[in-house]
């Protein structure tokens, strides 16, 4: 019986506030995580959304990004953060100085999920479509997606320790034909190798996060 084809949508800060941030997995390999994950697909690709980090986080994420695009089947899709003010409304706060303070916000990730969503049905890329993410924000294009193409199948993979408040994600889970809190083991069987050698040069985990 021949596997079903499937895309895999990885929402990459969702993914990593959610199962990474405070692992020793952050040298992660996409795709062999996901073939363990979904054993019996067809994985056709796996599109990772993510934004330019700021800071000292900046390099090392620039590299982990170059480590990925070594991975044959993972296609990296980059957003941006916006600057967004805000006036702080706790008003026990004796704070004298200017009640308005900067915060960053991503910016196009879920917009760039929901787009390849709905273009990959269309083209007919896949049968299957994973996501991981709980953001509800993607609700509306996983219900398009599901009126539009009633042949197609939508997991949910929400990146959070199980029991936990992030967890929950309710509206993703009931949009989805199924959903599945996602498993932690398989990120620890898949880490890439310490250092990755390119036609360009050496890739090397970074020493430290």
């Amino acid at each position: 019986m021949p596997r079903v084809r499937s895309i895999v949508y990885v929402d990459g800060y969702n993914f990593y506030y959610g199962m990474v941030r405070d692992t020793e997995w952050k040298w992660l390999d996409l795709e062999r995580c996901f073939e363990l994950v979904r054993p019996h697909d067809d994985i056709q690709q796996i599109r990772y959304f993510t934004s330019e980090a700021l800071g000292d986080a900046r390099e090392r994420q620039s590299v982990y990004l170059q480590a990925l695009e070594t991975l044959p089947l993972v296609t990296v899709h980059l957003g941006r953060f916006k600057g967004r003010s805000l006036t702080c409304r706790v008003r026990a706060c004796e704070y004298t100085g200017s009640r308005r303070y900067q915060v960053l916000e991503e910016k196009e990730t879920d917009v760039a999920i929901s787009v390849r969503l709905i273009d990959d049905a269309y083209r007919d890329r896949a049968d299957r479509f994973v996501i991981v993410s709980g953001d509800s924000d993607l609700v509306p294009a996983v219900r398009l997606l599901r009126e539009r193409f009633a042949d197609k199948q939508i997991i949910v993979y929400v990146p959070a320790s199980a029991g936990t408040r992030r967890a929950a994600a309710r509206e993703m889970r009931r949009i989805a034909h199924k959903h599945r809190t996602m498993p932690a083991e398989p990120l620890r069987r898949s880490q890439l190798p310490e250092v990755i050698q390119t036609p360009g040069g050496a890739i090397e985990k970074p020493a430290s996060w």
